[in-house]
């Protein structure tokens, strides 16, 4: 069985509303391994790389501002199809959409403040874990 990589951060939102280690919790509970865990704030520089796929659209500027706002938690993730897995308990990114029992369908309300930003493709987990880890 092949092990892959993903990052999770835990967003401002939820670490203001103390959901870390609830959030946590459930990928531990699901088998996933936590290979990395660090707590920290998210400059423009760092937070305009993150989200450099998105730069040019309308939503550019607020995913920037809101993913500086306050601190961050930074997970490395790694386990059997552990995109997949991820992507599956995190949910929909609009929350109004995201089924009840994910990460976004019990703890957000919006899409610009939605608790959690999950890797969608391994290339994209390297990338994104060179960031913050």
């Amino acid at each position: 069985m092949e092990m892959q990589k993903s990052l999770v951060l835990i967003k401002p939102d939820a670490v203001g509303r103390g959901l870390r280690g609830e959030i946590i919790s459930r990928f531990e509970k699901r088998g996933l391994t936590i290979k990395g865990l660090r707590q920290l704030d998210v400059d423009t520089a760092l937070a305009s790389r993150l989200y450099d796929i998105h730069e040019g659209k309308p939503f550019f500027n607020d995913l920037v501002a809101f993913i500086t706002s306050g601190p961050i938690v930074a997970l490395h993730v790694e386990g059997p199809e552990v995109i997949k897995v991820i992507r599956k308990m995190v949910g929909a990114t609009n929350p109004a959409e995201a089924e009840p029992g994910t990460i976004r369908g019990d703890y957000a309300l919006v899409i610009d403040a939605n608790a959690v930003h999950a890797s969608d493709a391994p290339e994209r987990a390297e990338y994104e874990l060179s960031l913050f880890f």
